[in-house]
């Protein structure tokens, strides 16, 4: 399930321009249990779908970064602190909704 938008691939870096909304819509997409929050398995998933390598470590690695909480997943509120991890390790840019 990788990334596909109305937006294109970036001139200077390759990377895919991708809305906030796009961005979201598209993570929850690996919410596996539907429970509104991504854990570090569905994290990987969304590494893997788009082409990602060493997917676990970089999963653990993006959870760690937004989880603010500290329950180890990644809620609805907490999406918005992995935009810098998606725009790293996912290949993406991450374009503010206006």
């Amino acid at each position: 399930m990788a990334i596909t938008t109305s937006r294109h691939r970036a001139p200077t870096d390759g990377k895919i321009e991708i809305s906030v909304e796009e961005f979201k819509l598209w993570l929850k997409k690996f919410d596996a249990d539907k429970d509104g929050r991504i854990s570090v398995e569905e994290l990987r998933r969304a590494v893997r779908a788009n082409g990602g390598w060493f997917c676990k470590s970089k999963a653990k690695r993006g959870v760690k970064l937004a989880d603010k909480n500290f329950n180890g997943t990644i809620d609805d509120h907490e999406i918005s602190n992995l935009m810098e991890f998606a725009e790293k390790h996912l290949g993406l840019r991450i374009i503010p909704t206006h």
